[in-house]
């Protein structure tokens, strides 16, 4: 098993429950390049420059600096980051529990498992437990790396207890700053069919059908230039474009598409029986 990133308790009343944290997730498989001189292939080397001096700056000479107007700053040191630092602790308190429906998921942003340090596996399994029950999320706030403060959410899934970081509201675009469409534009039947059409096409979520076809065809390509080879990759097909059409032809459209896919998978196929049983009732 892999070293904790995080050990502490997880405290919600008055019981504690040692916990240690893992990584949720892995890190992604980015296909990372270096900038070479084209002539020599030779990597490019970053210096820090002095706009004003325009000649390289030392480590020494640099400090941290926030910009509060278009070139007017104010000058931040080490004393000043240490008296806003927050009290680091090891400890995860649950302040409240929320409704898991009602947090928008937006608010949601990197998972962590939590597993119990050993005597904690009962008060863990009790917590979960209620947790589920209850359809609720434990929300509380953490200190990771160097006392970086985290508002956070505990939630159970399956036999496990996941934190997952979350924004604080200010990191939200508001959704008052942006105009979206009313639905007194949408006709009954429109909607009808764009529900039938949703039901066809609806089965169970398997995440290993998606995958990443960018990083894939470059991968092809390297492999292949390692090689001393070419590769070909298919173009994707064209979309049409985003004009406007009538809407109720291309619903009609992509239920008959939907149906004829339906024929040659059997949760769709069963989705669309349960569709027309609901109709004829």
């Amino acid at each position: 098993m892999p070293r904790p990133i995080w050990s502490g308790a997880l405290s919600f009343g008055l019981v504690n429950i040692p916990v240690q944290m893992h990584s949720a997730v892995k890190a992604k498989e980015r296909v990372s390049f270096r900038l070479l001189h084209e002539k020599d292939l030779s990597p490019i080397r970053y210096e820090r420059v002095c706009e004003k001096e325009d000649k390289a700056v030392d480590w020494k000479d640099i400090v941290k600096g926030y910009e509060y107007g278009k070139g007017k700053f104010v000058v931040l040191t080490d004393e000043d980051f240490k008296s806003a630092a927050i009290e680091s602790t090891k400890t995860i308190e649950i302040l409240d529990f929320a409704r898991a429906e009602e947090i928008d998921s937006r608010f949601f942003e990197t998972p962590y498992y939590l597993l119990p340090a050993k005597g904690g596996e009962k008060a863990y399994a009790l917590l979960r437990e209620a947790i589920k029950r209850t359809g609720t999320v434990g929300i509380g706030k953490i200190t990771l790396r160097t006392n970086a403060l985290h508002l956070a959410g505990v939630k159970a899934i399956g036999d496990a207890m996941v934190l997952e970081i979350m924004r604080f509201v200010n990191e939200l675009v508001d959704l008052d700053e942006l105009s979206f469409p009313s639905d007194s534009a949408v006709r009954p039947q429109e909607l009808d069919m764009a529900e039938q059409l949703i039901t066809n096409l609806t089965e169970p979520f398997d995440p290993t059908k998606y995958v990443d076809d960018y990083r894939e065809n470059l991968m092809k390509i390297i492999r292949a230039k390692m090689k001393g080879k070419t590769v070909e990759i298919a173009e994707p097909e064209e979309r049409e474009s985003t004009e406007v059409v009538d809407l109720i032809a291309r619903l009609k459209e992509s239920i008959e598409m939907g149906k004829k896919a339906g024929a040659k998978t059997p949760s769709r196929q069963t989705a669309g029986k349960r569709t027309r049983r609901r109709k004829s009732a």
